[in-house]
């Protein structure tokens, strides 16, 4: 069976999670009355809570994933 075979055969649910691996959301939020930066799992897990958003993104690219921002 080829890859595009396989594709064909995988659950919603299972195509709903391709490339999720990849990502991390960055949110904004406030803490203790100061602002900070939450890093998410793409499953919306917090990882990290951080206090500037330059450094959240960059601790996201470290990781070899894909930042995304969260409004």
């Amino acid at each position: 069976m080829n890859q595009v075979d396989k594709l064909k055969q995988i659950s919603a649910q299972e195509f709903a999670s391709l490339g999720m691996q990849g990502l991390a959301y960055v949110k904004r939020v406030v803490v203790n009355d100061a602002v900070a930066y939450a890093v998410h799992a793409a499953d919306g897990t917090e990882v990290a809570l951080l206090p500037d958003r330059e450094i959240a993104l960059a601790t996201v690219r470290q990781h070899e994933l894909e930042p995304l921002s969260v409004h």
